[in-house]
């Protein structure tokens, strides 16, 4: 596995490649850190700009941690999973306040830090400090599960994928094989079309042995996404978007939007919520699909009456590199 990555290894951002280690090269544990945060639930060509705006911007996590909510939760617009950024601010400021901007090197120092889970924690210590740390993501668990034909269903077999793949960690460069097992399942060992005549452990996977690695990891059925309905109200005067910071808690905390109707199971009045009392009518619909439901989106737009109204008033073009991607959505529809 080393051997293959050593020659096939992707070439990332937020990467250190074996060329690099073999000359002394050593990660920085803030890119290590950021990268792994961005990549949770986010592809790599998605979150690889995201990456290269924020170590331009705060290219160290003192930077970071000195950073305006505000300014971050822009920046991270478009990447979903906003509790993301809120945890990232978090953890940058105690790594700054309590650690004097030194990440902790082991596993139980990094588990001790805000927003940073098991995954996290194994994949930074390993990663960036090169410790023997079992980290098992998507990709490995795709692998590990062909492997050795695990025929128990996800998500009820992430405990034993994860013990299995714990027996194959050792101290030869524990960095660079949490890294190859990422690299082959994302490349090599993908969901469909497997390229089973390019993988370094072919010989001892026993799903390519059972003639049929595309039917494991065995997955159990999902449940039915509940759909959700709501408003959006558009307001628009001189070039500008009026719009609200949403709670710091909850589904986009944080986050600018444009007002709206809170997302029930039935059609809503959007009366009641409307920013400011209007004749509004509506300009237009979107569909949005969360991670956990869908979403039916009616965009509204009135004639704005002089005042504020309680709006946080922005140029259109600065908005939308400020707004999620629902909100974006909703404002490129009315328009």
């Amino acid at each position: 596995m080393l051997d293959w990555y050593d020659a096939h290894a992707r070439s990332l951002p937020w990467r250190v490649g074996p060329d690099e280690r073999a000359k002394g090269v050593v990660a920085d544990p803030y890119r290590v850190w950021l990268s792994e945060v961005m990549l949770q639930q986010t592809t790599v060509p998605h979150a690889a700009p995201y990456f290269h705006t924020f170590t331009t911007r705060w290219p160290t996590v003192s930077a970071l941690a000195a950073a305006r909510d505000e300014d971050v939760m822009a920046a991270w617009a478009g990447l979903g999973y906003y509790a993301r950024a809120r945890n990232l601010l978090a953890c940058a400021r105690a790594v700054a306040r309590d650690h004097g901007g030194v990440f902790p090197n082991d596993e139980a120092g990094l588990l001790n830090l805000p927003g940073v889970g098991a995954y996290t924690a194994a994949a930074v210590a390993a990663i960036a400090f090169d410790r023997p740390a079992n980290v098992v993501d998507g990709n490995v668990e795709r692998v590990i599960a062909r492997l050795y034909a695990v025929r128990t269903a996800l998500p009820a077999a992430k405990a034993e994928l994860k013990a299995l793949a714990s027996v194959l960690v050792g101290s030869d460069r524990p960095g660079d094989w949490a890294q190859a097992l990422m690299d082959l399942g994302a490349t090599v060992c993908r969901p469909k079309g497997p390229l089973c005549d390019q993988c370094p452990i072919a010989f001892a996977c026993r799903a390519r042995a059972e003639g049929a690695p595309e039917t494991y990891p065995r997955r159990s059925p999902k449940a039915a996404r509940p759909h959700r309905f709501g408003a959006a109200f558009l307001a628009l005067r001189d070039g500008r978007v009026g719009l609200v910071q949403r709670p710091a808690k909850g589904l986009l905390g944080g986050m600018l939007g444009l007002p709206s109707t809170p997302w029930d199971n039935q059609p809503v009045n959007p009366t009641p919520s409307a920013p400011f009392i209007a004749n509004w009518r509506p300009v237009g619909e979107i569909e949005y699909v969360f991670t956990h439901f869908s979403l039916t989106l009616e965009i509204l737009e009135a004639p704005v009456p002089p005042g504020d109204h309680g709006l946080i008033w922005r140029p259109l073009e600065a908005a939308a590199t400020s707004l999620p991607s629902v909100f974006l959505k909703a404002l490129r529809a009315g328009l």
